[in-house]
């Protein structure tokens, strides 16, 4: 990767209302961290920084940064996050990683595809891109701006994995072998399409069934239906005034005539 020059001014107006001002006098906030540094807030002319990122194949940028009045006048730095605004997609913040020369890095590098894949040409089938970024690991001077697979030799189910980029020189990418990065699948038939997706509303609608189930069974008021008997043994309180009933004969009682009353003795 080849440095490009980027031209820095320490930052001295902070928090949200002095970035809010430089973006409005055509400055850009960012910032500069480093094994062997304490971050520095920087500024930096946002048309430049602009310019860089048009002419460049991504955002992975090694910039020579030259900082205005400071005691380390020059740093090389890697640009390692760049925030866009979510609407406008203006740049917003930029973070620089310094780094040295001898030291390696390790960056998050696109991956492209080149030519068009004999599966897809002749057989109908589907590339797919499984990984967008790989991780790869190197001295500055060497890391790639992104990473360029040839997959014109794919066929129906084949793939290209992770150990079967070639990198360049100097260059290690980092991962499992066996992960796939691009693939060449077969087109699904019209069945199978609709299969996957009677499958993948099912839940949902046997879900949706339960929920209208389950709210309309607390929203339906009881059934009328007779009074529940009083519990065993409870008694009727008299009415005020009225004589108490007779109680009821124990059970296992006898029935029969009341005794007539004994004679008198004269």
């Amino acid at each position: 990767m080849k440095p490009v020059s980027l031209n820095a001014f320490p930052r001295l107006l902070r928090r949200r209302a002095g970035a809010k001002k430089l973006r409005t006098n055509g400055r850009l906030p960012a910032v500069i961290y480093g094994r062997h540094a304490q971050p520095q807030n920087l500024e930096v002319n946002t048309r430049q920084m602009e310019d860089l990122i048009h002419h460049s194949a991504s955002e992975n940028l090694l910039v020579d940064l030259t900082v205005d009045q400071d005691a380390r006048p020059r740093r090389l730095a890697l640009v390692q996050a760049i925030q866009h605004h979510p609407l406008s997609r203006k740049l917003v913040h930029v973070d620089f990683h310094e780094v040295a020369e001898n030291e390696k890095v390790t960056i998050s590098v696109p991956v492209e595809t080149a030519g068009e894949a004999e599966g897809v040409k002749t057989g109908g089938g589907v590339l797919e891109h499984v990984l967008f970024r790989v991780r790869a690991r190197g001295l500055p001077k060497d890391l790639p701006e992104i990473i360029t697979v040839d997959v014109s030799h794919l066929k129906l189910g084949e793939a290209i994995h992770l150990g079967d980029i070639k990198a360049p020189p100097g260059v290690e990418i980092l991962g499992d072998r066996q992960i796939p990065v691009l693939a060449v699948a077969a087109p699904r038939t019209e069945e199978e399409e609709a299969a996957a997706e009677a499958a993948a509303a099912a839940p949902g609608e046997v879900e949706m069934i339960k929920e209208k189930k389950e709210e309309g069974e607390e929203a339906a008021p009881a059934a009328k239906g007779p009074e529940k008997p009083a519990a065993k043994g409870a008694e009727k309180a008299p009415a005020k005034g009225a004589e108490p009933a007779p109680k009821a004969p124990e059970k296992g009682a006898e029935k029969g005539p009341a005794p007539a009353p004994a004679a008198r003795k004269k």
